[in-house]
């Protein structure tokens, strides 16, 4: 599984749009139901999945800023108890 990972995120950060096609053959028929599961969700949107491969932009740094307005807001409106800011803050592997 960690090869077939590794591989994904080698696509995604290539531009050969061929080794997709070939690499979710490959992890259909790896019998992983993680990775079945997953492919099957590429599939039901492979053309963003295509777009994603061959597009250079991204709207990552939109995303970031629209996730830390809504927690701002959160906070401010009391939708976030001391206990979930807390748990935000502090790192799952201590």
């Amino acid at each position: 599984m960690p090869a077939l990972a590794m591989q994904f995120r080698g696509i995604l950060r290539g531009s050969n749009i061929g080794k997709l096609d070939v690499w979710l053959d490959n992890a259909q028929a790896s019998g992983i139901y993680a990775i079945v599961r997953f492919v099957r969700t590429l599939r039901q949107d492979i053309a963003a999945v295509r777009n994603a491969i061959t597009e250079t932009w991204s709207s990552g740094q939109a995303d970031g800023q629209i996730n830390r307005l809504k927690t701002l807001k959160r906070s401010m409106y009391g939708r976030s108890n001391v206990k979930l800011r807390r748990a935000r803050r502090v790192p799952l592997n201590r």
